[in-house]
């Protein structure tokens, strides 16, 4: 027995068995009946807790977060967000994307989360690039507890200032090809320069409810005639949510065949988008059902905490897992695939979980089914990174 093994007794299992699981050197190694697996390393009693794959946040803006009130109030809908970020952005420091983004990633691995992509934007000013060296900072600093990539997101932002981006660190490459005059050229250079720093992509694409939806088309073209390699993500999609569901369908086999990951935010887009047809209103939220269909990695995130963009927003997984049940029509064991394996499959992370060989990221959850642990999100958690507990939440109620 290795010395940094560690047994979990009496957890329950997402398919409702109660087992004993045996954690090795960051693995887990060996999944039995309760009390069949012998007593000769440190112990951790699990009876009363759902234990589940660990979340992992394929989607976050760690530089804008807790900043609704510092912001102002802006109008609800993305223009009226993004102006008033832009806005305050011109007087965020290094320091102060450091101190919220902490706060905000603390929350995310109190909540279950050990792995997060957080967008970092190309900020105003002489400095464009200071969110990204505090996020930078905060990787090194809480590696133990979380794995964290870094995706660089602009609006037409030079080459050499995207260059030093992805030479400082930044994992992948964003973008908003919607936001650009020729949504083509946007896709192929963001690809072009990806490429040449052997860098993924990942793009907010669609983030609108107009009738023609192109960004995820072009983008599945793109990957598909050059060969790219170095894996491209779609995030938002919402124009594919109000397709007809035959041409929604033809564009999630593009996508699929093109290998491309599919985030799903429906906190943020169910919050902006369609304020601007009260009568019959359609939902900021991608085609989650025709994507799952067609075969394509499907991942579901929070995206915004409580910003310029997003009011509310508990950094918690299991909310985004109710809501794609609530509004995506996903069932319990859909949408909270979503949030862990799934999430990590769209990250090009190795698959973790409670199962003989998986990497021992684990959220245990004091809930006794799935319906319990995204219907009620009991606050009670134990975080396991890597087979080590980072993070335990425990509450005291009192009926008065």
């Amino acid at each position: 027995m290795t010395a940094t093994a560690l047994l979990l007794r009496g957890a329950r299992l997402p398919e409702g068995q109660v087992r004993d699981v045996l954690i090795e050197d960051g693995r887990v190694s060996a999944v039995a009946q309760a009390g069949q697996l012998p007593s000769v390393c440190e112990e951790m009693h699990l009876s009363g807790f759902l234990l589940l794959p660990a979340p992992a946040e394929p989607h976050a803006h760690l530089d804008k977060a807790l900043t609704w009130d510092l912001a102002g109030a802006p109008p609800c809908d993305l223009p009226g967000a993004v102006a008033a970020w832009r806005g305050y952005a011109e007087q965020v420091t290094e320091e102060d994307v450091l101190i919220r983004a902490r706060r905000a990633l603390d929350e995310l691995v109190a909540n279950g989360a050990t792995a997060v992509r957080t967008h970092a934007d190309v900020l105003p000013g002489p400095d464009p690039l200071r969110g990204l060296r505090a996020l930078l900072r905060l990787r090194a600093e809480l590696s133990e507890r979380v794995a964290l990539q870094i995706a660089v997101l602009h609006i037409e932002a030079p080459d050499e200032v995207l260059d030093k981006a992805l030479e400082l660190g930044a994992d992948l490459l964003g973008g908003c090809p919607h936001l650009s005059d020729d949504p083509q050229a946007a896709v192929a250079r963001a690809l072009t320069i990806a490429e040449r720093h052997g860098a993924g992509v990942d793009l907010h694409a669609d983030e609108h409810l107009r009738p023609d939806p192109k960004d995820l088309l072009l983008l599945a073209q793109a990957v598909r005639e050059r060969g790219f390699a170095h894996g491209a993500t779609a995030s938002h999609c919402v124009g594919l949510g109000g397709l007809d569901p035959a041409e929604a369908a033809r564009i999630a086999k593009e996508a699929a065949a093109s290998r491309i990951g599919v985030v799903a935010l429906p906190l943020t887009n169910l919050y902006l988008q369609g304020r601007d047809t009260p009568a019959r209103t359609p939902r900021g939220l991608t085609a989650v059902r025709a994507l799952l269909d067609a075969g394509v990695p499907l991942a579901g995130g929070g995206d915004n905490i409580r910003d310029p963009f997003n009011p509310v927003g508990r950094a918690d997984p299991l909310e985004t897992a109710g809501l794609l049940v609530a509004a995506g029509h996903l069932t319990l064991p859909e949408a909270v695939h979503a949030v862990t394996t799934g999430a990590r499959a769209v990250l090009g992370l190795p698959a973790a979980g409670p199962y003989e060989g998986a990497i021992a990221d684990l959220l245990a959850v004091r809930a006794d089914s799935l319906s319990g642990a995204v219907g009620a999100s009991y606050p009670d958690r134990i975080v396991f990174k890597g087979g080590r507990a980072v993070s335990r939440t425990t509450v005291i109620r009192e009926a008065l």
